[in-house]
């Protein structure tokens, strides 16, 4: 994490009014968030629509803040505490984070696309870990805030820093970028996701594809050569750095085909640029495509396959995306962190691949931000799940009721639950689950049902004989 003195940061920050007693002081690490602040901690308030953090000043003292910065137009607490004050304090946290990556000599690798970012972000830490001192982003601090907090919190000997950039709007990556400053680019595909900002796949792409705009002038830019949009973008643009593609398609630089696919993870072949096998313990074959994408990034980095293998076995995975979680009797495949309709294909495709259970049942969501086709979106889902793979299927949500609508015609009506609450979700399940049952829960991140799973996983005991 940052170990700067006050003196240090508030040149960092341009910032101003630091008493002199204060400024030989170090911090050590920040936060924005004065209930998590921790002893030795600069405390960053920000202002948010619904809160002011400079209220909670107290409380980050009394957690351990050694110093504030502050917003130069808040009223200043009548204190003896160091107070450094700036225009802006989240624009003072993107500057402080862009100023201590430009003094470290961490390779920088940025992640973006549609889906697949965060499975690919953790595989590639976990390969490059196998040889070099490796951070990434943690959970979902991959946007204006969380991004610059992943920065501040890399350690001074980190090599590699495998950041995540998230967007729905223009202009959100093109910050980010310029703020981390990355050696390599990776963008894992263009889908459904955010189009209710930027409307259509093609601005989509463009606003992924200005990770460009800060990665390094001899750096790398990996893509996902099969995906038509991103490829129709890339053709367009002048682009001067290091370009590696990977994909099923023969063109690519990377091409691999799936083995085999089913509950204890997915086999792929590398077919070249090297003819090599793998296996990683991860659900879904799509992940093969984010495998390759931070295989091809290790092999540019110097790993070998020896260690690759390693490094694939060892995954440490961000939770609610494909997570398969072991109950009393049933398990839950939880993949409740967002959805789009891509990602609930893929979804669906992971549990029809898994065959040991005895009997499957698929929860989806609402599925938000996919723009003006939004309903004909969700009944195209409805349509294509196979009733020969699922048992039932429940929905919660009023778009999530166009699924039930279309998947009607080829399931009946039995089969299909329309739920109005999360809590009617969990009590109808208790009335048709049985031993050995899979449940998928999939919705975007708003309609929160990692409740549903959570709950199911407290109240559910499947015995053979009986539910309790």
């Amino acid at each position: 994490m940052i170990i700067r003195s006050l003196k240090e940061i508030e040149k960092m920050v341009t910032g101003f009014g630091l008493k002199e007693k204060f400024k030989n002081i170090n911090i050590e690490g920040v936060s924005t968030d004065s209930r998590q602040t921790k002893y030795g901690q600069l405390f960053i308030p920000l202002i948010g629509e619904k809160f002011n953090g400079h209220k909670f000043i107290g409380q980050a003292i009394e957690k351990g803040a050694v110093a504030s910065l502050w917003n130069k137009d808040e009223p200043i607490p009548d204190i003896d505490f160091p107070f450094i004050l700036v225009e802006d304090t989240l624009k003072a946290l993107q500057i402080l984070a862009k100023e201590y990556m430009g003094q470290l000599s961490t390779k920088v690798i940025g992640i973006t696309g549609s889906n697949g970012k965060t499975s690919t972000k953790d595989i590639l830490a976990s390969l490059l870990s196998t040889k070099f001192k490796t951070q990434k982003t943690k959970g979902n601090f991959n946007n204006f805030i969380g991004l610059p907090l992943t920065i501040l919190d890399l350690d001074e000997d980190t090599e590699m820093a495998v950041l995540e950039m998230g967007t729905d709007k223009f202009g959100e990556i093109s910050l980010l970028t310029s703020i981390a400053k990355p050696d390599i680019a990776i963008i894992t595909n263009i889908g459904e996701a955010h189009l209710d900002d930027l409307i259509t796949k093609d601005n989509v792409a463009k606003a992924k594809l200005e990770i460009l705009e800060g990665l390094a002038p001899d750096g790398l830019f990996v893509y996902y050569g099969d995906d038509p949009v991103l490829k129709r973008q890339v053709k367009n643009m002048e682009i001067k750095q290091k370009i590696l593609t990977y994909g099923l398609e023969k063109s690519n630089d990377y091409q691999y085909e799936l083995i085999n696919a089913d509950e204890r993870g997915i086999a792929f072949k590398l077919k070249s640029p090297d003819e090599e096998e793998f296996f990683l313990p991860m659900l879904g074959k799509h992940n093969m495509h984010n495998a390759v994408a931070a295989i091809m990034v290790a092999r540019y980095l110097g790993i070998s396959y020896p260690l690759i293998r390693q490094g694939l076995n060892k995954v440490e995975k961000t939770g609610m995306r494909n997570e398969l979680i072991q109950a009393q009797g049933f398990s839950i495949l939880n993949d409740s962190y967002k959805s789009n309709p891509s990602s609930v294909l893929a979804a669906l495709d992971t549990l029809y691949s898994m065959k040991e259970y005895g009997q499957k049942i698929v929860v989806l969501g609402d599925m938000l931000g996919i723009g003006k086709e939004e309903v004909e979106l969700h009944k195209e889902i409805g349509r294509k799940i196979d009733p020969s793979q699922v048992d039932y299927l429940f929905t919660i949500g009023p778009l999530a009721e166009h699924i039930s609508e279309t998947a009607k015609a080829n399931f009946g009506e039995d089969r299909v639950i329309i739920c109005s609450s999360k809590g009617q979700v969990v009590e109808r399940i208790k009335e048709i689950i049985k031993p050995n049952a899979l449940i998928l829960v999939k919705a975007s991140r708003p309609l929160e049902l990692e409740e549903v799973v959570y709950q199911l996983e407290r109240e559910l005991i499947l015995t053979k004989d009986k539910v309790v």
